[in-house]
């Protein structure tokens, strides 16, 4: 197929993709809405502990995707790695529908059907991930790599329609209330579980169906199929078309990761050894500084097999910019839990007389997408033309302002609610609103960014490396989560029992042993939480530690991009 061909308009393969994360999507958000309500109300797991389990969860989602882009890269391609994702995913959301059907019965073996299932979606994700995203960006040959961005853009509204779909269907039955009194149905979250389940099985069906007629290159072969096999005639000239690293450049990486491994845990937790058995603690304590220093031992790693200056410089860029795009996804990821349970516990979700379930608050995020990912899209392509377009980083860091903005807004909309207070739920919509365009100037064109600049024999690897940065985001928004001060209906359960908490938190109030304990068993705080030494009071002070740290990452970066675009030696 000739250039001009090419050029005409994107590959038919692009939604056959597009199709294929819109289900695993589906399946994966749709779980993620109701997880934390799950832990919390079925499994009776501390908010505080479901906040930190779900960032070391998601982490861990985004940190695999480096396991999985380095088996297909080295061994069964991007095609064997999606479908052996895809059916991992929907085996682990099976588990989660056992775990949600037996809790009643047996809390602790539901508790084990929930870990044995996070562990298999856990890996699932890891090989279906990077793959999809590195099989766009083989859609188009070299020629043709400027579309990326539109591209990435359009398979962005394919990921959030799946989304939308998956945050409607999985709470509208799994996240059920009772319309007269209030009290949810904590058996019901079973068949969320199992709508996830059903979506990751179409989507892996149909990639299986589609992938050899739609998903090849402009001439027809194979995209993604078994490394050995693949005819690779899209490198840059001169360019090596295998990756290789050297046994000392292995062993340096693997010290660097052993040593800050221990120094991040000592941040953390404390402490170097192992004493704890707290599961909160214990993700903390080993999950998050894995992750932490995987990132930086494997940016050493890539970086000694560069084989040039404008090769290494343009890692360096994904690097520079994966490192900011952490803070964003801290901040984002508070939808999962913090804003979760001020949507459960402190706002009133009242839509034309509609009660919708507090898991379902997120779903506006993915109607946002949809409606705005074309128009972001064809933004782009209007820019580009009249050579306005903004460099890559340049756009992220818009993001990033973009969502501290939708932080300050929403920080001065709680100042004045109190203790007992509602916060209206156009709020919690406009934070969405904004979140989501910052959402559409960052992701796709961070991805979009990964297919440009890394160095085709280790793209897979490389996108892995972009998930980093989420996973560490994810991290991070767990420690943030966990941070979330108490909330209206804390404050109502403490009145039964007779206890004003604010005096509690005060330090006014001084609690017996027996009324300690029954605030354990409520999941009331007895103490105020705080972040790098300062003490968090309301929700207001909450959200003004996501505006500080999203505020400053935009300022930084912003001023960062001329430097980053001549590092990236003419890709735009």
């Amino acid at each position: 197929m000739s250039e001009t061909t090419a050029k005409q308009g994107h590959p038919k393969g692009l939604w056959v993709l597009f199709g294929t994360e819109m289900w695993e999507r589906f399946n994966f958000y749709g779980m993620r809405a109701i997880l934390t309500l799950f832990m919390v109300n079925s499994l009776l797991i501390k908010e505080a502990d479901a906040a930190i389990i779900y960032g070391g969860f998601l982490a861990l989602c985004y940190l695999t995707p480096l396991l999985g882009g380095f088996i297909s890269d080295k061994y069964i391609g991007n095609r064997y790695s999606i479908m052996l994702g895809g059916t991992l995913m929907a085996v682990g959301q099976f588990l989660l529908f056992i775990s949600a059907s037996t809790f009643d019965s047996s809390i602790d073996s539901s508790k084990m059907f929930m870990w044995i299932a996070l562990f298999i979606i856990i890996f699932g994700n890891g090989f279906f991930k990077p793959n999809i995203s590195s099989m766009v960006g083989s859609l188009y040959p070299k020629q043709d790599k400027d579309k990326l961005d539109s591209a990435f853009t359009i398979f962005y509204m394919g990921i959030n329609i799946g989304a939308f779909l998956g945050q409607f269907i999985c709470p509208y039955v799994g996240d059920v209330k009772d319309a007269t009194t209030g009290v949810r149905d904590i058996f019901a979250f079973k068949w969320g579980f199992l709508a996830a389940s059903i979506a990751m099985i179409i989507g892996t069906v149909t990639f299986f169906i589609l992938k050899n007629k739609y998903v090849v290159t402009p001439e027809g072969r194979p995209i993604g199929g078994l490394p050995k096999n693949n005819v690779n005639d899209d490198f840059e000239e001169g360019e090596a078309q295998t990756a290789k690293f050297s046994g000392k450049a292995i062993g340096i990486a693997f010290g660097i990761f052993a040593a800050l491994f221990f120094v991040f845990r000592y941040l953390l937790v404390g402490e170097f050894g192992f004493s704890s058995v707290e599961m909160g603690q214990l993700i903390k304590g080993i999950i998050y500084p894995f992750i932490y220093s995987a990132g930086i031992a494997l940016a050493y790693l890539i970086l000694s097999s560069a084989e040039n200056k404008v090769e290494r410089q343009r890692i360096w860029v994904i690097y520079i910019v994966s490192f900011f795009i952490i803070f964003f996804w801290a901040a984002f990821e508070q939808a999962g839990s913090s804003l979760t349970f001020i949507a459960d516990n402190q706002t009133d979700r009242n839509i034309f007389g509609w009660n919708m379930p507090p898991s379902m608050v997120q779903i506006f995020n993915g109607i946002f997408v949809v409606m705005m990912a074309l128009p972001f899209s064809l933004l782009w392509d209007k820019l580009r033309a009249q050579g306005k377009e903004p460099v890559s980083p340049l756009k992220q860091a818009i993001g990033l302002a973009l969502i501290a903005l939708s932080y300050f807004i929403i920080a001065h909309n709680v100042k004045d609610l109190g203790n007992s207070g509602l916060l209206a739920i156009k709020w919690l919509m406009l934070l969405y609103f904004i979140q989501t365009m910052g959402e559409l100037c960052l992701s796709p064109i961070g991805l979009s960014l990964v297919g440009k600049l890394a160095p085709k024999r280790f793209a897979s690897l490389l996108y892995g490396v972009f998930f980093i940065s989420n996973a560490a985001g994810y991290a991070l928004a767990g420690s943030l989560g966990a941070i979330i001060p108490a909330t209206g209906d804390k404050f109502q359960k403490a009145e039964k029992l007779g206890v004003n908490l604010q005096d509690v938190l005060d330090k006014k109030v001084t609690l017996t042993a027996e009324q300690i304990a029954l605030f354990e068993k409520e999941q009331i705080p007895v103490a105020n939480t705080s972040f790098a030494g300062f003490e968090i009071h309301n929700l207001y002070e909450f959200f003004m530690v996501f505006v500080v740290l999203c505020g400053i990452a935009a300022i930084i970066l912003a001023l960062l991009s001329p430097r980053l675009k001549k590092m990236m030696h003419g890709i735009k």
